[in-house]
């Protein structure tokens, strides 16, 4: 895997009227962003602590529509010496879902030349459906390679054993589908999962790292090479997030914890400047941020032609 071959897909892809992976280097280490489509949730699940007026004339400002959200979905493959990581898997298929706009991960990895037996380590942020249902799709399990290792955080497969949503807000069905996916998942690769307590060395200048709040287990992924640094922050910042960082998003299990998660990071990133990749921020996803009085700025990244 090289920025030549991850920029060029072998054949033509017809169904993508828009580029769908991005391609950048952190130092030595080659880093891919993809994204796994568009997933409509209703808006209100952006923030559900504050009144519903608040959200529309936050939406409004943002020329964004007050009924349905539309929530990229952005995963990382990551090439460190001879090991290549797959962070986050995407929605994947769920049927029952009906969600025509995502679940690509498998054909835009191939458009990539990313065979699936080339991955040898998936890191996964956290077990909701939209970060680990493309590795269960049908098929897709047998198509992996024997000694591939699953890196998940000890807290988060503690907790889907018997999972709690008392503190959510999410759209109906989404429920039972993430209990569904979760125990699919475990279940397919239980004896491939590699758990870590707070932090864990996934490769040279790859480092996952335990957050907490969105989920109990939730971490973020660290590369650092050559002097430079790139993060992925799985779902700790949302867009909302940069204006309002206290509001709470729907699919949060602590929202208070959350809320300082995210705090801190944003105010980590606006110190050091470092660039960071998010689940649901628009693709390619790599931003900065800047201080804006009380609250914070997301200023996108220039694309590297």
């Amino acid at each position: 895997m090289t920025l030549d071959t991850l920029s060029r897909p072998a054949s033509p892809i017809l169904d993508e009227p828009v580029p769908s992976r991005y391609a950048l280097k952190v130092g030595d280490i080659d880093v891919l962003v993809i994204s796994d489509g568009i997933l409509p949730i209703p808006a209100h699940v952006l923030a559900h602590n504050v009144e519903s007026k608040a959200l529309d004339n936050w939406l409004d400002a943002q020329f964004l529509p007050r009924e349905i959200a539309e929530w990229p979905l952005n995963v990382l493959v990551v090439r460190s010496g001879d090991q290549t990581i797959l962070v986050d898997a995407g929605l994947g298929m769920d049927p029952d879902l009906k969600l025509a706009k995502a679940g690509r991960l498998v054909q835009r990895l191939e458009a990539a030349g990313i065979a699936l037996d080339s991955i040898t380590d998936v890191v996964v942020t956290h077990m909701h459906m939209d970060h680990i249902g493309g590795l269960v799709i049908e098929g897709t399990h047998e198509r992996m390679r024997p000694d591939l290792r699953v890196h998940v955080a000890a807290a988060e497969v503690a907790f889907w054993k018997n999972p709690d949503f008392s503190r959510t807000v999410m759209p109906d069905g989404f429920p039972d589908a993430l209990r569904r996916t979760a125990k699919r998942f475990m279940e397919q690769y239980a004896a491939q999962i590699r758990t870590f307590e707070t932090e864990a060395q996934v490769a040279p200048g790859v480092v996952a790292q335990l957050t907490g709040g969105h989920t109990p287990g939730h971490c973020m992924v660290r590369v650092v090479s050559g002097g430079e640094r790139l993060t992925f922050v799985g779902d700790a910042i949302f867009q909302v997030g940069f204006d309002q960082p206290d509001w709470y998003n729907g699919f949060e299990h602590d929202p208070e914890e959350s809320a300082r998660v995210r705090i801190d990071l944003l105010r980590e990133f606006a110190a050091t400047r470092e660039p960071f990749v998010a689940t649901h921020l628009p693709f390619p996803s790599i931003y900065h941020v800047a201080v804006a009085g009380d609250a914070f700025r997301a200023v996108p990244a220039v694309w590297d032609y």
